[in-house]
């Protein structure tokens, strides 16, 4: 906004409002969620029945499972850290290829293949989550009628969530790492090899330094987007139940302050998650 442009009082007030009820309306239901998780009731809803650390530490012999007794929900949260972490090795690594690929490598074809990264984006998670079980399944059933190998990888499970997970946040990685190897001066590296650096070495000492705040900003970016999907995951998922779906069927046989629990502590680690990113960034 052009601060020479006078502005009128009534312009100012609405704008006012208009930035209040934006912030209010983002962070009102966090807040409902986390005070709630306090709340010593059954049900996470009025009235408000007094504090309470039960729906975290609770051991059920009051009639109450926390959520640091309940092993469901346990089991749940370390399955799906198990797949947010390869998920973010998996489409980092590949964010680096393919930044380097699009941004450094002229190709026949590059236009459409770039398009064709993009396009898991653009397509739901329900009907990329359904593409991907029926052609890997339809495979391993194929290859099991054919030459009687199983091929359990391809089945429903967290090999087959980490895949479906992959196609789009592996796009995503892209797109940040990029971003910044585009503004990347190329005779930085060229001075390095004509010191005598090989380009292997010029990469790791000279371009890598420059990328790693790119690739821990796409790292932290696609832990938590692995966290917390749901509808490519609810697809593919098998007996390990990720935390999302786990979550869901909690909250079918109906709601509890134990999963407010839950979404609270999974708010302040995206929190801190972030801090820690935004600060290794500004170094």
């Amino acid at each position: 906004m052009i601060r020479s442009v006078p502005r009128s009082r009534l312009f100012d007030s609405l704008y006012l409002a208009y930035l209040v009820a934006f912030f209010v309306y983002l962070a009102l239901p966090l807040v409902v969620t986390a005070v709630f998780a306090f709340n010593d009731a059954p049900f996470p809803s009025l009235p408000w029945k007094g504090f309470t650390l039960d729906w975290y530490f609770a051991d059920g012999s009051e009639g109450r499972t926390g959520l640091f007794h309940d092993d469901g929900l346990l089991t749940a949260l370390w399955v799906s850290a198990k797949i947010a972490f390869w998920v973010t090795l998996v489409s980092v690594a590949l964010g680096c290829v393919n930044a380097v690929l699009f941004e450094r490598v002229q190709f026949r074809g590059k236009e459409f293949l770039y398009l064709l990264m993009l396009l898991p984006l653009v397509i739901p998670g329900v009907i990329l989550g359904v593409s991907i079980l029926v052609f890997y399944s339809g495979m391993a059933n194929d290859v099991s009628s054919a030459w009687g190998i199983e091929l359990d990888l391809f089945r429903p499970g967290m090999t087959l969530v980490v895949m479906g997970q992959v196609t789009f946040i592996a796009t995503l990685s892209t797109l940040v790492i990029a971003a910044r190897l585009r503004k990347f001066d190329p005779q930085l590296e060229e001075a390095a090899l004509n010191l005598g650096a090989t380009p292997l070495v010029a990469w790791f000492t000279v371009t890598l330094p420059w990328l790693l705040p790119s690739i821990f900003g796409a790292a932290a970016m696609a832990f938590l987007m692995s966290f917390e999907n749901f509808n490519t995951t609810v697809m593919l998922t098998g007996s390990d139940t990720p935390l999302t779906v786990a979550l869901f069927n909690r909250l079918r046989e109906g709601s509890t302050p134990v999963l407010n629990a839950v979404a609270l502590l999974l708010m302040v680690g995206s929190a801190l998650l972030a801090l820690l990113v935004m600060g290794r960034s500004s170094r």
